[in-house]
């Protein structure tokens, strides 16, 4: 069976990029007649807040987005928050280490920056590798650092090809990426290792989400190899929505938040219907329920292009 999911990170108000992105997932897995799962990612404990959360849940249902496991399905803060799921991480992380597949590093970001020729790609400064076979243990590079290192993934050499939906066949090289982080400094696991222990865990066969994450697909795919976990069968990263001013929407945006917008009395159609639209679904912003857009739904009509709100939204 198809399993989507909607899975918004609660640092901040959810904004109308984020109600695309997650309208299209949705619409993805019930054209499908598939099922949703509702996943929490909150691994970021320091910026992540239980107020954002809770709004994020009454966004999406104010939305008409549902789902069919999770937050508010039966599983109020059980596995589905990322942040209750560290144990799980910890031991995918011990599985790597014992593999050889993953490093102590004690660089910092600094470090990376000034190093010799360092290109840059979508997480910044790529990782020159230069802590990989430096030092034998983890103690050792701690005693080194007088501090708890963090621990990156040792990429071989073999490109990473996939197909996506809307982008096409994808062939990502690893040297492009750079050996990337697995476990922070702050004893956080990354986004890379949650979401791919949680998306085996949860049973996940399609990913639908910007544009901005694909090339972390290459980053899960050999994570998924390395820990023989089964991985998505479907993907698509769809571009971005962006503010009037052609600047990508962040969620310091506050008038353009989902709640404000509630707040403020826009109908949740007509927020649906300018998402629809954006995306390339529908030939006019015109008021629309989700369920009513499922039927004719597909994912190859989204457009490929980055999209400016039309006009502001009364």
């Amino acid at each position: 069976m198809t399993t989507g999911r909607l899975a918004p990170t609660p640092s901040g108000f959810l904004h109308l990029g984020n109600a695309r992105s997650f309208l299209l997932a949705w619409l993805w897995a019930r054209s499908q007649d598939g099922r949703v799962v509702m996943r929490i990612e909150d691994i970021d404990l320091p910026r992540c807040k239980r107020e954002f959360r809770e709004e994020a849940l009454r966004d999406l249902e104010w939305l008409g987005l549902d789902w069919d496991e999770g937050p508010h399905a039966g599983d109020d803060i059980g596995p589905y928050d990322q942040s209750t799921r560290f144990e799980h991480y910890r031991r995918a992380l011990d599985k790597l280490i014992q593999a050889g597949k993953a490093y102590p590093c004690v660089c910092s970001r600094k470090d990376i920056e000034e190093a010799t020729r360092a290109p840059h790609g979508d997480e910044g400064a790529v990782y020159p590798g230069t802590c990989r076979g430096r030092f034998a243990t983890f103690a050792e590079a701690a005693e080194f650092a007088k501090s708890p290192p963090a621990l990156r993934y040792a990429f071989d050499d073999t490109p990473i090809s996939f197909h996506d939906e809307i982008q096409g066949p994808i062939t990502i090289k690893p040297r492009d990426l750079g050996d990337f982080v697995l476990w922070r400094k702050d004893g956080l696991p990354s986004y890379q290792l949650a979401v791919t222990c949680d998306d085996a865990a949860m049973g996940i066969t399609q990913v639908l989400r910007g544009r901005d994450l694909l090339q972390s697909t290459a980053r899960q795919l050999a994570l998924y190899k390395a820990l023989a976990l089964p991985a998505p069968k479907q993907w698509a990263h769809v571009p971005l929505m962006l503010a009037q001013d052609k600047r990508r929407l962040a969620k310091r945006d506050g008038d353009l938040s989902l709640k404000a917008l509630r707040e403020r009395g826009v109908k949740p159609e007509k927020i649906i219907g300018l998402c629809a639209h954006s995306a390339g679904l529908v030939q006019r912003a015109e008021e629309f329920s989700a369920r009513a857009l499922v039927a004719a739904f597909d994912v190859k009509q989204i457009v490929r292009s980055d999209s400016a709100l039309p006009e502001p939204i009364a």
